[in-house]
């Protein structure tokens, strides 16, 4: 079985439940280091928040990938909704960065399966950057946010 059927397998789409998404750049470029491209990205995340696609708990923008915790809507698939997410990301990277191809084909997904496990997602999150040593402390890093800090 290839790796993208691979991550389909078993995937399901349930409407009002929290999914832990993780989004790979195409070959893995550090692409997410820019400020501007990342508000980009956030400005599309808070669209689909509008359209009632997606409430959005937490994410962060690693150089090479994002992590993205989010309720999925009633109004859309999971795949829809990442289908959607990257496509817009990729016609405004495409049309103010000249990038061609922002993202990875596919996906990874986590379904939340309580609240246990939404707080520790939104942890994992939001202390990637320290892990991946890219600094001391998260009050450092600016590519993130969690509604549960303020």
């Amino acid at each position: 079985m290839k790796n993208s059927q691979l991550l389909r397998k078993g995937r399901v789409s349930l409407a009002n439940h929290y999914y832990n998404v993780t989004l790979v750049t195409y070959d893995r470029q550090c692409l997410f280091t820019d400020l501007y491209l990342n508000r980009l990205l956030i400005n599309e995340m808070r669209i689909l928040e509008e359209q009632d696609a997606s409430k959005t708990i937490a994410f962060v923008f690693m150089p090479d990938h994002i992590h993205w915790l989010f309720q999925l809507k009633m109004s859309s698939s999971l795949s829809c909704l990442i289908r959607t997410f990257k496509g817009r990301c990729t016609k405004q990277a495409r049309e103010q960065y000249l990038i061609q191809k922002l993202w990875q084909p596919d996906f990874y997904d986590h379904l939340i399966r309580d609240e246990s496990d939404l707080t520790n997602c939104a942890r994992y999150i939001v202390a990637n950057p320290l892990r991946a040593s890219l600094v001391k402390s998260v009050a450092f890093y600016p590519h993130w946010d969690c509604i549960y800090i303020t």
